[in-house]
């Protein structure tokens, strides 16, 4: 607003007691409507927002459980796999350590064939 139209406003001093001639009156129910507008502009604001504020609460909660969820999904199938893994690679090397000891065994068995042989050989003659 500009200075002009300041001047230009006549204050009326409002008051719920006073009712001095017709005018007041009518200017106390537009005021009153006003404020009756005003109020009710800010309810439906303040549902408006609690309905939002609610329902991003609702949808952020629903979001962490499922992603709680989810990663316990994700984590059982881990450790399962890595258990299927541990077991793989346990058979794998209970085989190559039983090969090893078999092939010793049967390398011992051969040294000490070979050495009863040399052992028990006749002399050499020369």
């Amino acid at each position: 607003m500009t200075t002009n139209n300041i001047e230009s406003i006549e204050i009326v001093e409002i008051s719920l007691h006073t009712s001095e001639n017709g005018e007041i009156d009518e200017v106390k129910q537009e005021t009153t409507a006003l404020l009756e507008a005003i109020k009710n502009r800010a309810q439906a604001e303040a549902e408006s927002a609690g309905t939002i504020t609610r329902e991003t609460y609702l949808n952020a909660v629903r979001q962490v459980r499922e992603a709680i969820e989810r990663d316990k999904l994700i984590e059982r199938d881990r450790l399962e796999y890595s258990w299927a893994k541990i077991q793989e690679e346990l058979e794998h090397n209970w085989k190559l350590l039983h090969k090893d000891i078999t092939d010793l065994g049967d390398r011992f068995q051969n040294a000490a064939k070979a050495a009863w042989e040399t052992f028990n050989a006749p002399p050499d003659q020369d």
